[in-house]
């Protein structure tokens, strides 16, 4: 009996890892962690602003929220990390918008009040729904939009930047590979689990835009080790700035006012403003 047991465990195992589609699902419940609804409202801020709907290009409804900024002519497309729902974001997104800059906060699909499920090819698919917004409904040009990502929302913004022409890319706590994560916390099978997921290490020698990177030294959920290997991989020009003391979800805390005032001299290079 133990035998049998024994071998369906194996054929069960072997199954997962050789069937692509099944194991990206299993991985995915790890990595996706999706909150429905919102959470903390614009009103709640005290902030003008909007909710908005858009619709990704295999017809997912997804929700956002855009933060305007009064004379401004660029935007930030901000792609938040795996967990929660985009209006946990909110306060940073604010404060995002407050560097002269239009901001569009997007739930993926599953998350806070957008449609769907969540998967890798679809998150991808929700940030060039973001993407488009700001460029056919805002009218910003590719060229004065940034990409702001935050962890998963990193490999997000990779992917989303190879061979466009955009403003600029700030990565934030993000990684190589999902693998690698996987691999620095549950070691070799877990990174032979997850390989070929999120894999911004093979697409980001095809970014083009100028990159800035922030990481905590004290991460220990994305080890800053990763996101130095990520920095190294891309192509110039680019900066990497360490955030002393800062581990994976207080980077804005810890970075306070001369974070922001490094993003918004980033932004003024890339995406000068005019007037």
């Amino acid at each position: 009996m133990e035998r049998i047991a024994f071998a369906v465990i194996v054929v069960v195992l072997m199954f997962v890892a050789l069937a692509s589609p099944l194991r990206r699902f299993v991985v995915g419940r790890f990595a996706f962690q999706p909150s429905p609804g919102v959470d903390l409202s614009l009103s709640d801020l005290g902030v003008v602003g909007e909710e908005v709907r858009l619709e990704a290009e295999d017809g997912v409804s997804l929700h956002g929220f855009f933060i305007p900024h009064a004379g401004a002519d660029r935007a930030i497309l901000f792609l938040h990390g795996n967990a929660g729902n985009a209006s946990h974001r909110l306060p940073n997104a604010v404060d995002l918008s407050r560097q002269a800059s239009h901001v569009l906060l997007i739930d993926y699909r599953g998350y806070g009040r957008s449609g769907g499920r969540p998967d890798e090819a679809g998150v991808y698919a929700d940030a060039r729904a973001g993407l488009t917004h700001l460029i056919e409904e805002r009218g910003i040009p590719e060229q004065r939009i940034v990409l702001f990502g935050r962890s998963l929302g990193g490999a997000v913004a990779v992917d989303l930047a190879r061979g466009r022409a955009l403003g600029g890319v700030i990565l934030e706590s993000t990684f190589p590979s999902l693998s690698e994560v996987g691999g620095a916390h549950m070691g070799p099978a877990a990174r032979w689990l997850a390989r070929g997921m999120f894999d911004s290490g093979s697409k980001i020698t095809g970014m083009r835009a100028p990159l800035l990177a922030f990481h905590g030294d004290r991460d220990g959920i994305v080890p800053y080790a990763l996101g130095r290997q990520l920095f190294e991989m891309a192509p110039e020009p680019k900066a990497f700035e360490t955030i002393t003391g800062a581990g994976h979800n207080d980077t804005v805390q810890v970075g306070g006012r001369a974070y922001f005032a490094r993003i918004g001299r980033f932004l003024d290079r890339v995406t000068p403003r005019r007037g």
